[in-house]
């Protein structure tokens, strides 16, 4: 396969007239043409080395979702250009039912990650990385001002995109953008108060009861698995240990040691 194959130029074509020639659409908020956006998530799975469906795909991952009225994108449409796969890929990265609340919408996507083959995961990967180290950038810009953007709190849209990372890395240990994304999911738990973190507070026991193979499980982003798998143990204080979720970096156990007027 060449780097830039007919099959994802024409992919390009078909996105930018889907989002700019049929509606000019912009980013979020921004006057930014919305293209910007699906030649970037392009770009990701290029230089993860992704196949040539699963990068055209990525391109052209928002035309059903996104497609004016009028012009509607169906997925016979994009068979016929693109194949039965390309056509797969998009369908499964796709909002099913956009009529649901925010919240509905968000339980149905995580419910979805679950049943992801590895290039849908793949192409997930790099639709969160593009659109929220685009918003990390923004909040460093502007701060809280860029969650006006949003359909709902601040809070709630980083703990989802949170939960988001953690089951699409939960899934498939392998994914090339992994770095990436736990890289991210560090961005956006900082760009939580600690006020708001607080209402997530670490477990607390005995250094005697603890062990690594017991199971823990992180309050943010839903991370499962046990001290030895989260390999983020700090062991340093002479008053504790404690563990922290090796996606998001939230304290999640805190192992106290036995004080000196205290016999364990």
């Amino acid at each position: 396969m060449t780097i830039y194959s007919d099959k994802i130029r024409k992919a390009i074509k078909f996105a930018s007239k889907t989002h700019n020639q049929y509606q000019q659409q912009t980013r979020k908020g921004k006057v930014i043409p919305y293209i910007t956006h699906p030649l970037t998530v392009g770009m990701i799975l290029s230089l993860a080395k992704a196949s040539e469906d699963v990068i055209v795909a990525g391109i052209l991952h928002d035309t059903i979702e996104d497609s004016p009225k009028d012009k509607k994108t169906t997925p016979k449409m994009i068979a016929e250009r693109f194949g039965k796969n390309v056509t797969q890929l998009v369908l499964s990265v796709t909002e099913q039912n956009r009529n649901l609340s925010w919240e509905e919408r968000k339980k149905e996507a995580l419910k979805h990650i679950k049943k992801f083959t590895k290039d849908s995961l793949l192409v997930k990967s790099a639709d969160v990385l593009a659109n929220y180290s685009e918003l990390v950038d923004d909040y460093s810009r502007y701060g809280d001002e860029v969650f006006n953007r949003f359909n709902a709190p601040k809070e709630k849209l980083i703990i989802h995109q949170l939960k988001v990372i953690s089951a699409i890395l939960s899934k498939w240990k392998e994914n090339p953008l992994y770095w990436d994304l736990v890289f991210l999911a560090g961005n956006l738990r900082e760009m939580c108060s600690g006020e708001f973190m607080n209402e997530y507070p670490a477990k607390i026991i005995k250094v005697k009861d603890f062990k690594y193979d017991m199971k823990i499980k992180c309050p943010i982003c839903d991370w499962r698995g046990t001290p030895r798998s989260s390999d983020n143990i700090n062991s340093d204080s002479h008053f504790c240990l404690d563990v922290r979720c090796p996606i998001c970096d939230k304290m999640i156990l805190v192992a106290e040691y036995a004080s000196a007027n205290n016999d364990l």
